[in-house]
């Protein structure tokens, strides 16, 4: 009995020195998660007990040190809760948090055992893996122009009998402001505005001041009526804007005769505009843009996808799916630095990244090994004592049945 018992505690340190070794030997892979052994005795009808076995070996999901990398597609979960969901070629799902990650030849966003990523699309809730797109970002054609500006009160009207309106003479003018707007093609068209004091009737509109504005596009008139009646600005004596706060320019063929693009309609808002006595001092904002290409991704921390393009443009392709488990010991590892579901784990409760009290991710990041090498250190040396002594109990053993044979 005293020789199986001894062997028994030999063969539990020699398992507790693997996995030890196997903690060290991957304290440098991303995403790893150290092991430790769990023992118990073994009784079989014996007061004094038969030796050790291994009951499991169970992993510390413990999360790592976040460190920074700069690649744009790698990616670490910052929280405890929370895989990678992954799809081989064969379309086995497995599980991990190794966030090293990289676009294949397909665009696929994959990892170096080539298992896809899958997330979610940006209004779906089907989980597809992620794929890159690399293509030109189509253009917008520019509805509404934002134009909140000071018009200097101090400025002197302007007889449009005396000086009627002409873009070419700019004493017919107080102040002009060119847009870049854009056609349906993303080709770019300058609209310029230009803002005329006038002189205002005290009896009509007491306290009140009024600005003409006209516009141009790209030197052309836009409505010829809009020449003859223009849009009108009024301020009231204390500098506020009035009236005349919404416009609405109706451009047809924005890049000449020959041009496939659309009509332009688009809505010009002039509120928070204001009539003090300072300098001619725009703002303004437009909402087309031409197309772009595809420069690069930036992930957020809800795990957004987002492809961002050469004009300045974002657009958000997917978003970054991650699994909790019930049980996270049930989990089989398989190697890669992935687990799948078992019986024993449950099956996935999967959501967005800090939805359903899952973990945030944060981008251009990795998620270290947990190992902590001096502790792996320190039960290395008492899972080595432990096989001395084991190895000891045998030689005694041996000792003593050595005397039971020379007996005589």
């Amino acid at each position: 009995m005293g020789f199986g018992q001894g062997l028994s505690g030999l063969n539990a340190a020699s398992q507790e020195l693997d996995i030890i070794g196997n903690n060290i030997a991957n304290s440098g892979t991303v995403g790893f998660k150290s092991a430790s052994a769990t023992f118990a005795d073994v009784y079989a009808n014996s007061k004094v007990g038969l030796g050790v076995q291994t009951s499991s070996v169970n992993q510390r999901f413990s999360i790592g040190t976040v460190s920074g990398t700069g690649n744009q597609f790698d990616m670490a979960i910052d929280g405890a809760k929370g895989f990678f969901r992954m799809q081989d070629s064969s379309g086995n799902v497995l599980y991990t948090r190794n966030g090293q990650f990289f676009a294949d030849k397909e665009n696929y966003i994959v990892n170096a055992q080539g298992q896809r990523l899958t997330g979610y699309g940006p209004t779906g809730t089907d989980l597809t893996p992620i794929r890159i797109p690399v293509g030109n970002i189509p253009p917008r054609a520019t509805d509404a122009v934002s134009t909140s500006t000071n018009l200097d009160a101090n400025a002197e009207p302007i007889d449009p009998a005396a000086a009627p309106f002409d873009p070419a003479d700019p004493d017919s003018y107080t102040h002009s402001l060119p847009i870049t707007v854009y056609d349906s093609l993303g080709n770019p068209h300058q609209l310029t505005q230009y803002f005329v004091k006038r002189e205002s009737d005290p009896a009509a509109t007491p306290g009140q001041s009024e600005w003409d504005v006209y516009y141009r596009l790209d030197g052309n008139a836009i409505d010829p009526p809009l020449d003859t009646s223009p849009a009108q600005l009024s301020f009231s004596s204390s500098g506020v804007l009035l009236g005349g706060t919404t416009q609405t320019l109706a451009i047809a063929n924005p890049g000449g005769a020959n041009s496939p693009a659309d009509d332009l309609s688009i809505d010009l808002s002039y509120a928070g505009s204001t009539q003090f006595g300072g300098d001619f001092a725009p703002d303004f904002s437009q909402t087309g843009y031409a197309t772009g290409e595809y420069a690069g991704i930036s992930i957020g921390e809800d795990g957004a996808i987002v492809a961002n393009y050469t004009n300045d443009q974002t657009q958000v392709v997917g978003y970054i799916a991650l699994a909790d488990f019930n049980n996270l010991q049930g989990l089989q590892p398989v190697g890669g630095n992935a687990w799948v579901e078992s019986a024993a784990s449950g099956q996935p409760v999967m959501g967005r990244p800090g939805s359903n009290g899952l973990a945030t991710i944060q981008g251009q990041s990795v998620e270290e090994s947990n190992v902590d090498m001096s502790q792996e250190l320190v039960n290395m040396i008492i899972a080595q004592r432990t096989y001395q002594a084991n190895a000891q109990t045998i030689k005694t053993q041996d000792q003593v049945l050595q005397t039971l044979i020379t007996m005589r």
